[in-house]
């Protein structure tokens, strides 16, 4: 089931220039798409979530990491962080936390790091290997003491579409999974800018538009009912991609 909606993604995909094509193309989405909900329920049901994501060896990456989405913010905000280093950039945790955290990229590499050489899928029909490096994104959340009533993790970005941050979400197995990464290095050098700089979420078991780039807050909620349109993230609200996009 998971290999066939790999390949129909791939194939359907090589007839669009990127994912936001995909609105241009009702029918190519009504195909990419169907049977979702009952592929997302076996998938559930059959596939232990906690496995780990294949990991490869340093030889086995790929020549060049293409950017999926967007390749730089642009906006005079982003411009200034990135003019400066991104040393006045920080990382907000809030929402449903007994303490509320404002990390920078120094704090980020202080907790204990996590490498990992993983592959990207993404939604347009493209695959790569790359080496990640980050802190544990659950490290992060207990640092900043996740409340009982928190169910989802909320991650809002510096790039704009539609004139809004993008925005993604996650649930709190896949935050806890443990290639869950807040990445700030990518084949051991800091995260260029068209690959999400300074962070980037990694959740290695889901498909590319899930890892969100350029973040900027994370926050816990009880419900995606007030998340943009209430699917939980960008394509999911506007353009009908699945919330679990599990690989």
């Amino acid at each position: 089931m998971i290999l066939a909606r790999r390949s129909l993604i791939a194939g359907t995909a090589a007839l669009l220039a990127g994912c936001d094509k995909v609105v241009e193309h009702p029918a190519a989405r009504r195909i990419l798409f169907m049977g979702e909900d009952m592929q997302r329920g076996l998938q559930r049901a059959l596939v232990d979530r906690n496995a780990l994501a294949p990991e490869f060896r340093p030889e086995q990456r790929s020549p060049f990491f293409r950017p999926n989405g967007t390749r730089d913010p642009g906006t005079p905000e982003y411009a200034a962080m990135r003019a400066g280093n991104f040393a006045e950039w920080r990382l907000q945790i809030g929402g449903l936390v007994a303490r509320p955290l404002s990390l920078a990229l120094t704090d980020l590499a202080a907790f204990p790091q996590r490498a990992q050489i993983t592959r990207h899928d993404c939604v347009e029909g493209w695959s790569a290997i790359a080496k990640w490096q980050g802190p544990q994104l659950g490290e992060v959340l207990k640092a900043a003491g996740l409340r009982d009533a928190a169910r989802y993790i909320v991650f809002t970005c510096a790039d704009l579409y539609g004139g809004a941050p993008y925005y993604e979400s996650i649930d709190l197995i896949d935050a806890f999974h443990p290639q869950t990464i807040l990445a700030w290095a990518l084949n051991d050098q800091f995260l260029p800018v068209m690959n999400g700089a300074p962070c980037r979420l990694r959740v290695e078991r889901q498909l590319g538009y899930k890892h969100a780039k350029y973040l900027m807050r994370i926050d816990a909620v009880a419900s995606l009912a007030g998340v943009g349109k209430g699917k939980g993230g960008y394509w999911e609200d506007n353009v009908d991609y699945d919330w679990y996009a599990g690989i």
